[in-house]
């Protein structure tokens, strides 16, 4: 097994999200609408307000509000739209070394861009890092998510998960091909952070400190601050087991 280096705790991922303050078709503000389909996710909220509204199979639709000093964290499945109601800025912790943003990630476009693998991905992706192509870009990607979201949060008000169920096989659909790759970063990242846990305590209950010789600090910053994120701007870490930014395919 080959670990990362240095791999922040546990192999999470982490950003940095300022919510996007771009008025969508029902009038509020925020970002992309979309699930993961292998990782659990956890806001920070750091600053300002806002809310993260949800759909699943169990609990339909919510709004969860977010304040400084919330942690809020959803798993597999659940359709998550971060909205801005006042300078709202939040810390993401993710599962397996930024996995959501090499992958695993679905945006919820309607249907029939999410039947078309071509089409969803020229949807899903940004033609630039920076600059007015990549804001128009973002844009246009979290307008057609919120299109097709607002369909699935209509039908789940109503009592009817059958559009909600019809877009995770949707999503499974688009990310079966790719999840052979991701393999290496659960299996270098998380799982061998859990496998050195249970070596030290092996070492442990046997008296051997040989580990804790080999103690280093690490420090860091953002790669690029700024960036094009699915919920909003993104301070960026583009390190090894850190969190990778989502361009689309």
């Amino acid at each position: 097994m080959t670990a990362m280096p240095a791999p922040l705790p546990g192999g999470v991922g982490m950003s940095h999200i300022s919510a996007y303050e771009w008025e969508a078709a029902d009038g509020v503000c925020g970002g992309s609408p979309h699930l993961h389909l292998a990782c659990t996710e956890a806001y920070v909220v750091t600053a300002g307000r806002g809310a993260v509204q949800t759909l699943t199979v169990a609990d339909g639709f919510t709004e969860t509000p977010l304040e400084p000093g919330a942690v809020v964290w959803f798993t597999p499945g659940t359709v998550h739209r971060m909205v801005q109601g006042g300078g709202l800025k939040v810390t993401v912790l993710m599962q397996n070394s930024g996995l959501p943003e090499a992958g695993d990630a679905v945006f919820t476009f309607p249907p029939e861009v999410l039947a078309d693998p071509e089409r969803y991905a020229a949807a899903a992706a940004l033609p630039a890092k920076e600059g007015p192509e990549a804001d128009a870009a973002a844009r246009r990607r979290r307008d057609l998510a919120v299109e097709g979201y607002l369909t699935l949060r209509a039908a789940a008000e109503k009592g009817d998960d059958g559009p909600l169920r019809a877009f995770h096989e949707a999503a499974v659909r688009i990310v079966a091909p790719k999840v052979k790759d991701w393999e290496p970063r659960w299996r270098d990242g998380a799982l061998a952070a859990a496998h050195r846990t249970g070596e030290q305590l092996t070492a442990l209950a046997a008296g051997d400190p040989a580990h804790l010789a080999q103690a280093k600090v690490t420090a860091t910053g953002p790669s690029r601050r700024g960036g094009y994120g699915m919920c909003g701007r993104r301070d960026e870490y583009e390190l090894p087991g850190a969190t990778l930014p989502y361009y689309g395919e």
